[in-house]
Order: C-alpha cells, then sequence, then structure tokens
C-alpha cells in the first residue's frame, strides 16, 4: 500500500471516528436531560437520518455506548438503553457509595477553605450546571476515583440519579442531604462527611430498588 492511500485510509479513520463520537454525544446528551430512559429504543436508521451520517458511524458510536454499558445489544434484538434490574441497580449504587464516600473524605482534607465556603454556598443556591458529586469528585485528588466517577460510571449513575430524584418528596429532601454533607466539609469533619454521602446514596438506592 501506498503513503498515499495510507493517509487517505488514515484519513477517512479520523473522519469516522469524529461523526461517530457526534453520534455518541448526541445520546449522551439525550440521556442526561431524560430524553432517553432506560429500556429505550436506540434506531440505527433514526440515528443515520438525525446526524445525516451512514450507518458505519452510527454503528461504532453504538459499540462505544455498549463498551459503557449504556447501551444492550442483543442479536435478533433492537439496541436498548439499559434497563438495570434491582439487583443491578444496588450493585452499582454499592460501588457508587464507596467511591462517593472516600472522594468526600479526600475532598474533606484536601479543598481550600474558600473553595469549602463555596460549595456550601452552591448548595443553597444550585445553579443548573451545579453538581455536588462531581464537584466533590473532581476536587478529590484521586485521579482514578475521578475518572471512574467522572467518566466511566458517570452517565449510568445519572441515568438512575435522575430517576432517584423524580420520586415524590426526593428532591427537596436530596437537596438538604447535601446542604449538610457540605457543611461537614467545611468544618473538616471527615468522617461525618463521608458518613452523610453514604446515607446520602443509600436513601437514594432505597428508593430506586423499592420501586423498581
Amino acid at each position: 500500500m501506498s503513503d498515499a492511500q495510507t493517509s487517505n485510509l488514515s484519513t477517512l479513520d479520523a473522519e469516522r471516528d469524529t461523526l461517530a463520537d457526534r453520534v455518541m454525544q448526541d445520546v449522551l446528551g439525550r440521556i442526561r436531560t431524560g430524553e432517553l430512559q432506560p429500556g429505550s429504543v436506540l434506531n440505527e436508521v433514526e440515528l443515520s437520518r438525525r446526524h445525516a451520517v451512514s450507518r458505519g458511524p452510527v454503528r461504532e458510536a453504538i459499540r462505544r455506548l455498549e463498551g459503557r454499558k449504556l447501551v444492550v445489544c442483543a442479536p435478533f434484538m433492537r439496541t436498548r438503553i439499559v434497563a438495570l434490574g434491582a439487583d443491578e441497580i444496588r450493585e452499582v449504587f454499592e460501588t457508587r457509595e464507596a467511591l462517593e464516600g472516600m472522594a468526600t473524605r479526600l475532598a474533606c482534607e484536601r479543598m481550600s477553605d474558600a473553595d469549602l465556603a463555596l460549595l456550601v454556598k452552591r448548595t443553597r443556591e444550585p445553579a443548573q450546571d451545579f453538581d455536588i458529586h462531581t464537584e466533590i469528585a473532581r476536587a478529590c485528588g484521586n485521579s482514578r476515583i475521578r475518572a471512574l466517577l467522572c467518566d466511566e460510571l458517570y452517565d449510568l449513575l445519572r441515568l438512575y440519579r435522575r430517576q432517584s430524584g423524580q420520586q415524590p418528596g426526593r428532591r427537596a429532601e436530596a437537596a438538604e442531604e447535601h446542604w449538610q454533607i457540605a457543611i461537614a466539609m467545611e468544618q473538616r469533619n471527615s468522617a461525618l462527611a463521608e458518613s452523610l454521602m453514604r446515607s446520602h446514596i443509600r436513601r437514594a438506592t432505597a428508593r430506586l430498588t423499592d420501586n423498581g
């Protein structure tokens, strides 16, 4: 194969990756807003038309989403957004509890006084883009925990966190719990902050599995 042919193939691969990433980011965005719920069908033809691309980038995007455990592709079945059973949700949220509990302890010890004060303020004046769980994971100082919570598990957790938050009364309850966690962190009480975060996640787990 000539250098020119190799270069052309590399360019085509890069273009396909860019198109696949565009499709994937669209699906992720629709999951995050709640437009795509657990069990929703992902239609390759519809996605191709929506993005004016061939089926190749769409299939690559779906393969990547499958790698993140966000979609299920079974033979002779339609591709769907993953719908976990109660036991699977419990396992995912037990993992979340362990990771976020430790992230909270570490962030409590490592964040500056100014950043902790701002965290408390933002729990009382939450903006649309504010997510205390993500803020704590990013501030914990442990790159592996941050990668797991902000990348690898982020969208799967968000898919089911949204469901938990839609339970009657849970949104206001969760907001108060977030404030209590932030206050404990500002006081540098890492043991209490971790305990409050773990309790917060256990309550969300119970809401999901008891109503699942």
